[in-house]
């Protein structure tokens, strides 16, 4: 593990315009991570008070650190449990949300989790290690139809089905706990014309698999519906970061056509191609963002 953090926010200039800080608000950070979006904000906000919640310990280790000397508040949470900790606070409502549902790249480089293929080392996958069924539980229990259903639905895997048998035929001899292992099966399983040049085959596979893992899907699904329009004020703003379509589609449908909600972004946002080049990371970021009417 990491002992200091690699992560570089992503297009922070625009997602301080977008939220559109002065002196003395409220700022809830849903997905504080490192505390590199969090810094930003706290400095622009002044005596105002910086929320942050994370799920990770270790991200909040880091956010911690950043954060030392500001108005902050971090709790070891999801983003979808907000209003009660809000309410500890004595904070009911917010006057600014973010949330940046990307992967860091201090998650990313832990070799004790198995998030990516690049770093290796064990397939757990969870944001919380202390709760929930690690990845390669996951993958040794379900079913040849669970699996495909899971990369299908949470990583649009077109090569699904034959990954799901592959899987399950390697694991009656062997136990599939590691990264490398599980990227393995995938190779041997997508036919090697259809793997894409410059792209590891086993990319959606994984973020199907830390989806599954973290249920992240119900989290945004219920942060976005249900949580969010009562913890931001009337006239608030929240601005939301996507990495892919499941997501997007998510935020997207929350906000349009809502009376509850002015939208900013009348198409997402992207990096510019200069951050995509100091960034890779960064390539498939939206950023969405909608005023609360009052």
């Amino acid at each position: 593990m990491t002992t200091d953090s690699i992560h570089i926010p992503v297009m922070h200039r625009e997602v301080l315009h977008a939220l559109d800080l002065s002196e003395g608000l409220t700022v809830m950070d849903g997905t504080v991570g490192a505390g590199g979006h969090s810094r930003l904000i706290a400095e622009r906000i002044g005596t105002g008070r910086l929320i942050g919640f994370d799920r990770d310990p270790m991200m909040l280790n880091f956010a911690e650190q950043r954060l030392e000397g500001f108005h902050s508040f971090l709790f070891h949470a999801s983003y979808a449990d907000a209003p009660e900790y809000l309410m500890e606070c004595g904070q009911p409502q917010v006057d600014r949300v973010l949330l940046d549902l990307g992967l860091s790249s201090d998650q990313l480089s832990d070799r004790e989790r198995g998030f990516g293929f690049d770093a290796g080392g064990p397939l757990d996958m969870r944001f919380d290690t202390s709760r929930g069924r690690a990845a390669a539980d996951l993958l040794m229990t379900a079913g040849e139809e669970e699996l495909k259903t899971i990369f299908e639905e949470f990583g649009e895997e077109p090569f699904a089905g034959q990954i799901a048998a592959r899987i399950c035929q390697e694991r009656k001899t062997v136990r599939i706990d590691r990264a490398d292992q599980l990227e393995s099966c995938v190779r041997m399983a997508v036919p090697s014309g259809r793997q894409a040049t410059g792209k590891n085959p086993a990319t959606r596979v994984f973020q199907a698999l830390r989806i599954a893992v973290n249920n992240e899907l119900e989290h945004v699904q219920r942060m976005m519906n249900d949580v969010l329009p009562g913890i931001l004020k009337p006239g608030g703003i929240a601005v939301i970061i996507t990495f892919h379509s499941l997501e997007d589609r998510i935020v997207k449908s929350a906000f349009k056509g809502k009376q509850s909600w002015q939208v900013l972004t009348r198409s997402p946002i992207e990096p510019t191609p200069a951050e995509v080049r100091l960034n890779p990371r960064s390539r498939s970021a939206k950023l969405r963002a909608a005023r609360r009417n009052p």
